[in-house]
């Protein structure tokens, strides 16, 4: 019956039209997998040695284990944003006679050897590999693999049973980051306490067995979670979902473009994939912390600007980019409405410009780095609202590919064309270099003022700008409405 399964959803979606669109932006995809699987290999097999060299008095195993309790909540704030329970079409099935409980199993099975799941053990195992030819005991490093393996799962699970609720995303936050302020304020030894699990796993392998009654019980509860939706009329019933209006009224006083600004705010947070792209630049606050907490890059002045756009641009990047497609599934009823195209663009521009300066606020503790990391980041804050913004709104005259708002916005390429590519360019690599060769040639702080400076001179020249980018999409208007009136 599995095997009949694979075969339907094999046929299901080489047949289908949509496998057909976007074939460079999954070639590209791809790449970015292997990408991905090839660091994570490159880690596990010289992980051990890199340790050993750096840090030659601590065991790498020790090392390892101390930092496997971050690891897992962070994977599991990771799939929350972007992992999605893999179903097939079960509703043609649901009226012959195969039992629902094969159809649940299936599924849950089918979630079990997800990319997530397997991406992990690219370092786990050949990490286990080494640890074995250096000598460890076997048997306990085999009982340690297999409990990582089984904790991967239990993530898998677990991520299902809390998915779609914000409250348990703010905990998870929440959680990783008290438990990395209590271990960098030494409040409390987190890395010690989490650390002493594994060991004991690593001395005593017989406690991996525990993870077998964890992954049973999650895969029991997500089972009846399941089993209890899977019916003819659940699949056809419309779900009535009473709407709850948030009081707006703050957006009155921009004036003629607090309509605009309204259903903006609606749609970000009524729909899947808005609402995630805004969540997601909120965590994109914490990318500095990557780049400033390393002595490597603190060399690389070109990356350090890199990390500081996108610390206040997140938002921008992430949504901007994607305009007009947003509206794309009402498109053609606003163009029939009597407006000024300038107002529309106006309220995409505020918005963006308003979260950025709100990411900005919410940066200054930065200031912990010193003083050049947080001037550096208030020149990409400002570079972000005046050149970027703009840049995105123009680039959005080019967009033709629909958005379905209901899909989830991680893992899903859904209205990606060439042009969200290309405009990483301007976006990112023209401050970078812009900034490198100030600093090169002229030193000091220069290099935050010439980025800062552009972004200033963009701002004084948005009158002019604007006026060009609204013509663009004027003239481009009844060609959007036809790309937009297609099926996605």
């Amino acid at each position: 019956m599995i095997s009949h399964f694979l075969n339907l959803e094999w046929k299901q979606y080489f047949r289908s039209a949509h496998w057909q669109k976007s074939i460079g932006i999954k070639i590209v995809m791809v790449l970015f997998a292997l990408y991905f699987i090839v660091c994570f290999v490159a880690i596990g097999a010289f992980g051990y040695y890199i340790l050993k060299k750096k840090m030659p008095e601590t065991d790498p195993l020790v090392l390892v284990n101390s930092f496997i309790l971050y690891a897992f909540l962070g994977d599991l704030i990771f799939r929350y944003l972007m992992q999605k329970l893999p179903v097939m079409n079960i509703k043609p099935l649901l009226i012959l006679p195969i039992r629902k409980s094969k159809l649940v199993h299936y599924v849950l099975a089918k979630s079990s050897v997800s990319f997530f799941n397997i991406l992990g053990l690219f370092f786990y195992i050949p990490f286990t590999v080494v640890l074995i030819k250096e000598g460890y005991n076997t048997v306990g490093v085999l009982g340690w693999l297999f409990a990582i393996i089984l904790l991967i799962q239990s993530v898998n699970f677990l991520n299902f049973l809390i998915n779609k609720n914000n409250i348990a995303l703010g905990v998870l936050v929440a959680t990783l980051l008290s438990l990395i302020g209590l271990q960098k304020f030494n409040i409390y030894n987190v890395t010690a306490f989490g650390g002493k699990i594994f060991d004991a796993i690593y001395a005593n392998p017989v406690y991996a067995l525990l993870g077998i009654i964890l992954v049973a019980v999650l895969y029991q509860l997500n089972y009846k979670q399941l089993r209890s939706l899977v019916y003819l009329d659940e699949a056809v019933s419309e779900k009535v979902v009473e709407a709850n209006a948030a009081d707006l009224s703050f957006a009155d006083k921009l004036g003629d473009v607090a309509p605009f600004i309204k259903n903006d705010i609606r749609l970000i947070w009524r729909n899947k994939r808005t609402k995630t792209v805004f969540l997601m630049s909120f965590l994109f606050l914490f990318y500095g912390l990557i780049f400033f907490t390393q002595q490597t890059y603190r060399e690389m002045p070109a990356m350090l600007m890199f990390a500081s756009l996108f610390v206040t641009g997140g938002f921008a990047l992430n949504y901007g980019q994607f305009i007009p497609a947003w509206d794309s599934a009402h498109y053609k009823m606003l163009m029939s409405q009597s407006f000024k195209y300038r107002k529309f663009l106006d309220s995409k521009w505020i918005l963006m410009v308003v979260v950025t300066a709100a990411m900005y606020m919410l940066s200054i503790p930065y200031l912990y780095f010193g003083v050049d990391i947080f001037l550096m980041i208030t020149a990409g804050a400002i570079f972000n609202i005046g050149f970027n913004s703009l840049f995105l709104l123009f680039s959005g005259s080019f967009n033709r590919k629909k958005i379905d708002l209901n899909k989830s916005g991680f893992g899903n390429t859904q209205g990606t064309s060439a042009t969200q590519f290309i405009i990483i360019i301007p976006l990112m690599l023209f401050p970078m270099l812009v900034f490198w060769l100030t600093d090169k040639f002229l030193g000091g702080y220069w290099g935050f003022i010439v980025v800062a400076a552009i972004g200033v001179l963009s701002l004084l020249c948005k009158k002019y700008v604007m006026n060009f980018i609204e013509q663009k999409y004027i003239e481009n208007k009844y060609v959007m409405i036809n790309a937009f009136g297609k099926e996605a």
